[in-house]
């Protein structure tokens, strides 16, 4: 499969399954975009299924959060929140289909489990876990609005003034007291 991956084939099907979600993405559509005969595809990944799930098999690189200020944690997670969730992010086929596929929300899920919320954690005087769900479920809300619905205000504001307009929500989860 290294060699799928270096030829791009699992990057034109995360650019087709974001675009068109998972139901309007065939493997015919991948295999032509790629150059490559659909049964090629089919002979590495068996199926859709199997291909988005490869698609989805994403890992990010989650900035140290040790020492940070509550109140600055935006400025460290917001250039790699754009990046994967931006228009061209691994991670927007991944959004786009996690309310209608299982595959996508479990991959969603293992990366803030496994990657977000340690991270966050170590900025935190207490309940580590509530306080990480609650930053991620801002994280999640504003890269639906901004990059699947597309509400204008959203998309038209530059990386600088969203993080100023996010600043204090995420410090507020992560430093006041906990009710």
């Amino acid at each position: 499969m290294a060699s799928l991956e270096s030829r791009g084939y699992l990057a034109e099907a995360r650019s087709q399954f974001g675009e068109r979600g998972f139901e309007r993405t065939t493997i015919r559509s991948i295999a032509s975009a790629s150059g490559v005969d659909p049964a090629l595809v089919m002979h590495y990944f068996g199926n859709k299924a199997e291909l988005f799930a490869a698609a989805s098999r994403l890992a990010i690189t989650f900035p140290d959060l040790t020492g940070v200020a509550p109140d600055r944690v935006v400025d460290q997670v917001l250039p790699m929140f754009v990046e994967v969730w931006g228009p061209h992010g691994p991670f927007l086929p991944l959004l786009r289909s996690a309310a209608t596929n299982r595959v996508a929300a479990e991959a969603l899920l293992g990366v803030f489990v496994d990657q977000v919320a340690p991270a966050l954690a170590a900025v935190v005087p207490d309940r580590p876990a509530e306080r990480a769900a609650l930053v991620g479920s801002q994280m999640l809300g504003v890269a639906v609005a901004r990059y699947v619905l597309g509400i204008p205000p959203l998309v038209a504001m530059d990386d600088a003034t969203l993080a100023e307009w996010l600043r204090p929500v995420p410090a507020r989860y992560l430093s006041d007291p906990a009710p």
